[in-house]
């Protein structure tokens, strides 16, 4: 930067405008100028070196000199400078005393702007399918006591994806904390998604399967739920997830949850049941193959010629 720059940009910290910073630079070059030689010295309008001028002298930076052609000097830089420090000063204290009466002023606007809130504040809207997951995910791993889900698909994430569920479900078991999924029995029917289960079972939650779940929900430490509300009238498959910070509401939802828990089977006597009934399955089909061939032969039977029983049999009289 060149010097004069570079000194116009100090003087401009201090409070000086450009303008006046620059002709100050200037007067100080010679004991006297003239307004038309200083605005040529400084490159400032002429029309303006006046205002600046008269600037510099109403706040003793400058000297007029009157004469038959008014003259101009500039104070001595000591001096110069320890005045722009003593305005700069004044000018502090002012602003520090009016910053601590604005303080004060609205100070009690602020105190009672804190007793009002939105009564939305609490109610997050997702509709992005990965803002979803992520906040699916975090809200898993955030949970510190209790975390309780309705599970059926269409899925947040995959299941084989919730690595965030796996480690919850881990960590919240070891600390002795409670983890528990309903799932609906649509998981039974798909071989992968059963397998994750197991997974999640082996690493601690407790799962139980209702027959049916009219959404999916997650109620993490009794104050946030997570719970998504399929859009009755957008394009199917179209969903709206809502993140919901109320102790109230997840109090109430965890009285559904336990209230659907009490009444639904666990995964091992559901799968105990399906067992038996593909057992007895398979023995009322063997007893209806079974049926079904005796059936048949017994129509064979009525099928062949009866032998006429007044009918000698034939012999060699009978030929000749």
């Amino acid at each position: 930067m060149h010097t004069d720059d570079r000194r116009a940009a100090d003087l401009e910290e201090l409070g000086l405008t450009n303008y006046e910073a620059r002709v100050y630079l200037a007067l100080i070059r010679r004991d006297v100028f003239t307004a038309a030689e200083v605005a040529r010295e400084a490159q400032v309008p002429r029309q303006r070196v006046y205002d600046v001028l008269e600037g510099l002298t109403r706040r003793q930076l400058a000297l007029l000199r009157p004469g038959k052609v008014a003259g101009y000097s500039a104070v001595a830089p000591e001096t110069a400078v320890h005045r722009l420090m003593e305005q700069q000063r004044r000018s502090l204290g002012r602003l520090e005393r009016l910053s601590d009466e604005l303080a004060q002023e609205l100070l009690p606007t602020w105190a009672s702007g804190r007793t009002h809130t939105d009564p939305l504040d609490y109610v997050e809207v997702l509709r992005d399918a990965a803002d979803i997951s992520e906040r699916f995910a975090r809200i898993q791993s955030e949970a510190e006591r209790e975390l309780l889900s309705f599970s059926r698909p269409p899925w947040f994430n995959p299941p084989a994806e919730n690595v965030a569920g796996i480690e919850a479900s881990a960590r919240l078991h070891a600390a002795g904390r409670t983890v528990r999924s309903l799932y609906s029995s649509d998981v039974l029917d798909d071989a992968v998604v059963l397998d994750v289960v197991r997974q999640f079972v082996e690493v601690g939650e407790e799962i139980r399967i209702a027959e049916n779940l009219p959404l999916k929900l997650v109620i993490a430490d009794g104050s946030t739920v997570l719970c998504d509300m399929p859009d009755p009238v957008a394009r199917a498959g179209a969903t709206t997830s809502l993140v919901i910070r109320h102790p109230s509401l997840a109090e109430a939802l965890r009285l559904a949850f336990h209230a659907v828990w009490d009444e639904s089977p666990t995964l091992e006597e559901v799968l105990k049941q399906r067992e038996q009934q593909e057992a007895l399955r398979r023995v009322a089909e063997e007893d209806s193959l079974r049926r079904l061939a005796e059936q048949e032969q017994e129509r064979e039977e009525q099928s062949e010629p009866a032998e006429d029983p007044d009918r000698a049999p034939s012999g060699p009289a009978d030929s000749a």
